[in-house]
């Protein structure tokens, strides 16, 4: 399985795909942002950091073990950038998938991220057969905590000052969904 296969994640608005060569400067520009980049592990330095990681990532085969894969959040009518979406594929399916993604600043608040979230979800429960997904929020990220809850995931535990993050010990709070309960509350 080569990095370069297509891979389309299709919604009612937007659309899944890998993030391309011209993509750097926007990802840069928003994941670079303060109130962006305020809870997420990677923020690229400068803008050749921004094109590197882009080349990793087309190098990288779609869903190869105990990777993370990052996604363009891309408009489905225009292709604009909104954001980006990585999933990390563990060794095996019966192990829990794990998400995250980062939203440019004028593109939060309208739903997006609750429709690429829940995009991957059917993919994960359905045809890629997880049968458990996790997500972890600082729990400052107030935004990032009520979606997971808004897509049915359960809080599961808080671990207080787990990790050295940016300067300081942070709380880190674990979610999880089984695919069971996915499928009911669909």
């Amino acid at each position: 399985m080569g990095g370069t296969q297509d891979i389309a994640i299709v919604t009612t608005r937007l659309r899944l795909d890998r993030l391309v060569a011209a993509d750097a400067p926007l990802l840069f520009a928003y994941r670079g942002d303060d109130a962006v980049a305020r809870y997420q592990g990677w923020r690229p330095a400068d803008l050749a950091a921004a094109r590197t990681f882009i080349a990793e990532q087309s190098l990288l085969a779609f869903r190869t073990p105990d990777s993370w894969c990052q996604l363009a959040i891309r408009d489905k009518v225009t292709s604009e950038l909104f954001g980006d979406f990585g999933v990390h594929f563990p060794a095996s399916t019966n192990d829990p998938i794990e998400f995250g993604l980062s939203l440019r600043p004028d593109r939060q608040g309208q739903g997006f991220a609750r429709e690429a979230t829940a995009a991957v979800l059917d993919l994960a429960f359905g045809d890629w057969g997880y049968r458990r997904a996790v997500g972890s929020a600082d729990p400052r990220n107030v935004s990032s905590m009520a979606l997971l809850r808004s897509l049915g995931f359960r809080q599961e535990a808080h671990h207080v000052e787990s990790y050295f993050f940016r300067g300081e010990w942070v709380d880190d709070v674990i979610f999880a969904l089984l695919a069971r309960e996915w499928v009911r509350s669909r």
